[in-house]
């Protein structure tokens, strides 16, 4: 390694001591009830609230779906993280003092490994939190339904937008990551004889590590529907309450942002009010399966029937459902798919719901 090397590896390795100060990870959560949000940060060492009560109020709503209170001194990780860091700032310096390239692409591959190893865990520890509810303690139980926030990105969780990203020690230790990616590539494009010898598996460890990052990256801002909540969610365009389940509707963004409504001719409604069309900015469309009320299922993917005996929130007697189970033998009318329902929305003249022809 050449001396511009080593200090680059010298500086990026006594970077990592920020992570001992500085938090590493934030998740926030907004809604309405909470105007200036919660905020949970993760240190190298401990979870502590973004403001002084966030982390006993967070707890205290996850007690409302049966989620296990978030106990810092019970969390192992939060043990052995000082240690791995320590070690890998350790074996950093001593690849900047000592200077063989091998030692570089060791320090570059343990980096990645254990960066990787860490966000899998994390994943995990957030699984473990959203899925494994206990439902005897549980005041709000909605089948179905987990509170995973997403890893990387933001997810709508019933009211509530989760979003998760590095903070400020944790992009301190991505640019670190990075820097040592940066020098082994110059160590391995200079003349030697064992530079060639090196091409191979430095490669090799780039792209592992880019795609242990990548891929996390891209599951983890997926937009995906919110289950809706009955009394709590409101329809985006009459701002009721959301009354009945069976005929709930979503517009899911491309950002992850979810309008919800309280009705599917609601959200027809609503896209000819304002125009908007399944253009670049919308991810997808989605109506709760009659039959089945805690279940989303894409407008492209569902049928309708309309149908006098059906009594929707918004009076166009319209409920969407999977065709794998025949709505129409319980009720008769007409049957139509998404673009029906869209056409026959259009032909009601159906601009608002408090004056026009359909009202609560």
């Amino acid at each position: 390694m050449d001396t511009r090397s080593r200090y680059i590896i010298g500086i990026a390795s006594l970077a990592l001591v920020f992570m001992y100060i500085l938090p590493i990870w934030k998740i926030t959560l907004d809604a309405p009830q909470y105007p200036e949000g919660l905020g949970l940060e993760i240190h190298i060492d401990n979870i502590v609230g973004q403001k002084a009560y966030d982390l006993d109020n967070v707890n205290n709503l996850n007690h409302y779906i049966g989620m296990k209170r978030i106990e810092p001194e019970s969390i192992p990780e939060l043990v052995w993280m000082p240690w791995i860091i320590g070690g890998i700032i350790a074996l950093g310096l001593l690849t900047a003092l000592i200077g063989k390239r091998w030692m570089l692409y060791v320090w570059v591959a343990v980096f990645i490994g254990i960066a990787a190893v860490g966000l899998y865990d994390f994943y995990l520890w957030e699984y473990d939190y959203g899925h494994n509810l206990d439902q005897e303690k549980a005041i709000i139980k909605i089948p179905g339904m987990n509170y995973q926030p997403p890893l990387i990105g933001t997810k709508q969780l019933l009211n509530f937008t989760a979003s998760s990203w590095p903070a400020l020690g944790g992009i301190i230790a991505f640019l670190s990551m990075g820097a040592g990616l940066f020098v082994a590539f110059y160590e391995i494009r200079k003349p030697g004889i064992q530079a060639k010898r090196n091409v191979a598996a430095v490669a090799s460890i780039a792209l592992t590590g880019l795609m242990l990052f990548v891929l996390p990256v891209l599951s983890g801002c997926t937009p995906s529907p919110k289950q809706l909540t009955a009394g709590v969610d409101r329809c985006t365009h009459c701002m009721m309450p959301v009354s009945d389940l069976r005929f709930g509707a979503e517009i899911v963004y491309k950002t992850g942002k979810v309008l919800a409504f309280d009705a599917v001719e609601c959200m027809g409604s609503y896209m000819e009010e304002h125009e908007v069309t399944q253009a670049e900015d919308i991810h997808s469309l989605w109506v709760i399966d009659f039959n089945e009320p805690g279940r989303l299922i894409p407008v492209e993917d569902a049928l309708f029937l309309h149908s006098q005996n059906i009594n929707s929130p918004m009076g166009m007697n319209l409920a969407g459902y999977d065709p794998s189970s025949d709505l129409s033998r319980l009720f008769s009318g007409e049957v139509l798919d998404w673009e029906g329902v869209r056409l026959m929305i259009q032909s009601e003249s159906l601009h608002t719901h408090v004056h026009g022809p359909i009202s609560h």
